[in-house]
């Protein structure tokens, strides 16, 4: 689709946020450990993942759509009482690689911050980025669904 045909349509932006659990800055290293675990690689609907990182209580929107792109900005994490965007990053990668089949594109913002950068690399991994312009790191991440055997992130040289 051109990008006159996009303004012609007149598309609707939707900002879905919800402040659904709260996992402070605090506990990043923490959690970073915590997300190499084997329930953290399962890919499937976040409501029912084991992981810590996980959102659950997202609008049900959230985990029903098949997503083509998904902006991580959200929540604050520029002080260590922050909620932090560890589960935001985490969850942004499974709703994606939950999709039928087909790419999402993951954009997360403030990838100069250690936790967004680290997560984001975890999590989103390395081997799935496309490119990196000043704050703003780009992935696309692939089905795991339509795909049978994908490792969680593909080795990268």
């Amino acid at each position: 689709m051109s990008s006159m045909t996009l303004r012609e349509q007149k598309q609707k932006l939707e900002c879905l946020g919800k402040r659904a659990e709260v996992i402070l800055l605090t506990e990043a290293e923490k959690l970073i450990e915590a997300g190499m675990k084997e329930e953290c690689k399962v890919v499937g609907d976040p409501r029912e993942s084991k992981c810590r990182l996980s959102l659950k209580g997202l609008p049900d929107i959230v985990y029903e759509t098949e997503w083509d792109l998904i902006m991580v900005d959200a929540p604050t994490g520029y002080h260590s009482e922050a909620p932090g965007r560890m589960g935001a990053i985490y969850t942004a990668g499974l709703i994606a690689r939950n999709r039928a089949e087909g790419d999402t594109d993951v954009f997360v913002h403030d990838v100069d911050r250690d936790v967004e950068n680290k997560f984001s690399m975890a999590f989103l991994c390395k081997g799935y980025m496309i490119e990196e312009e000043e704050r703003i790191r780009h992935f696309t991440i692939p089905s795991h669904r339509s795909h049978h055997i994908v490792p969680f992130c593909p080795t990268t040289p």
